[in-house]
């Protein structure tokens, strides 16, 4: 049956051919044909790619294995890094840097140990990384600078997790969440997440709102020149000396801040705990506006009055 299909093919060839070819070249034809059909070739091809093929499946399988297992090392390995970190005393905002840092080294050393289980010598993959380095360099120049910046924040501690800062530069402004490897997540009051660069906050200026434990309250109000100005002065006087949340040690003030175009202007200051800062702010601010409406002090607002001159018409 194999030697009339063989025939049958030689056939065709010759009628596509057109007769042209000799009888020597049909005759070698025949022969790899004949060559192509023995049962030994098919076995021998078999024979060879069986075995690699089982060898990749197993060295596949070992690969996963070592890619999951790896996984929960790492996972592991980082929990001792935290508490080893945070047993030593250091700051938040170290550990969540020096975490971020292990968990990127780690998985690199993983992807190499699968790659190399896979039969990829690493050698290869450290050449073609070494070549590409230079172009990785030009194209990574602001993650590098992120990652300085990160460690000059570290280092230099302008803030931590923790702190209210304000970004001058974009006035981005919130509560250090994390102080990651490249980048600094801040939680503003209203619940919204901002991510600034850590080259951005290390190259510019910012202010740290809560590094210090306490905070002046400046307050300002204007009334008019009809009102009595000493009267004012005594009840701000006497709302900025009874604020329960006002540090007694500290001393409270009470001026004529600026003559205006319409109104005096008067200011009161006084010291608190920083996280009372606000609510004595907000609630001073509706006790002046409640408390000078008793008692007559006007506090004025800004007015346009127009004068409507008629001229006398000639007959």
């Amino acid at each position: 049956m194999e030697r009339i299909t063989i025939v049958c093919l030689l056939g065709k060839k010759i009628l596509a051919k057109g007769n042209t070819d000799t009888v020597t070249d049909n005759l070698a034809e025949l022969e790899e044909l004949q060559k192509m059909a023995e049962p030994g070739v098919l076995k021998e091809y078999l024979e060879k790619t069986v075995p690699f093929l089982v060898d990749f499946a197993v060295r596949a399988l070992m690969a996963l294995l070592i890619y999951v297992i790896g996984k929960r090392i790492i996972k592991w390995l980082r929990k001792i890094l935290k508490r080893a970190l945070q047993k030593s005393g250091f700051d938040e905002g170290v550990c969540q840097f020096l975490d971020s840092f292990a968990k990127i080294t780690l998985n690199v050393i993983l992807i190499m140990a699968v790659i190399n289980q896979l039969g990829v010598a690493t050698t290869s993959v450290v050449a073609v990384v070494g070549s590409a380095g230079l172009a990785a360099g030009l194209a990574l120049q602001g993650s590098l600078a992120n990652f300085a910046g990160g460690v000059l924040i570290l280092w230099f501690k302008p803030f931590k997790v923790g702190d209210y800062i304000i970004e001058d530069t974009h006035k981005n402004e919130g509560t250090v969440s994390e102080i990651m490897i490249f980048y600094t997540k801040l939680v503003t009051t209203d619940n919204r997440t901002v991510v600034i660069p850590n080259g951005t906050l290390a190259n510019s200026s910012l202010t740290n709102v809560t590094q210090q434990n306490k905070r002046r309250v400046d307050l300002y109000v204007g009334i008019s020149y009809e009102s009595d100005m000493k009267k004012a002065k005594e009840l701000l006087t006497k709302m900025v000396s009874e604020e329960k949340a006002r540090l007694e040690e500290e001393e409270i003030a009470v001026f004529v801040d600026a003559l205006e175009d319409s109104s005096v202007r008067l200011g009161g200051r006084l010291w608190v705990a920083a996280e009372d800062y606000w609510k004595v702010k907000w609630r001073l601010t509706e006790q002046i506006k409640e408390i000078f409406e008793e008692n007559q002090i006007e506090i004025p607002y800004n007015q346009i009055t127009v004068s409507i001159k008629q001229e006398s018409q000639k007959y």
